[in-house]
């Protein structure tokens, strides 16, 4: 008895799936950080560092989908431009399909 090996076809995408931005070759996230009535930065970013009570920790192209409340102190996004920073009161961040909002002012 021969063993026999099925081609599973692979699934086709949906209209709901998207492919990671790529920004000078390298995968991006689009970020957007604001307060009620202000946009601090709307974006690409490679990457946004920041603290929540347990420590620090990075956001990249990927990532799972994550909530959390940002504890005073700074946040990095390392952009297509350079590094920006902002200095933050206690803040929401959340990241859902290579999209993150940090929500400033909560």
């Amino acid at each position: 008895m021969a063993d026999e090996t099925t081609a599973v076809p692979a699934p086709e995408a949906t209209e709901t799936e998207q492919a990671t931005p790529i920004t000078g070759g390298k995968p991006t996230i689009d970020v957007k950080v604001y307060a009620p009535f202000n946009v601090y930065y709307e974006g690409a970013a490679y990457s946004l560092s920041a603290t929540n009570e347990t420590g620090p920790f990075d956001i990249m192209p990927h990532h799972h989908n994550f909530l959390c409340m940002l504890v005073p102190g700074t946040l990095a996004v390392q952009t297509p431009d350079g590094e920006k920073t902002f200095k933050l009161p206690k803040a929401l961040l959340h990241v859902k399909a290579d999209r993150v909002d940090v929500f400033v002012d909560v």
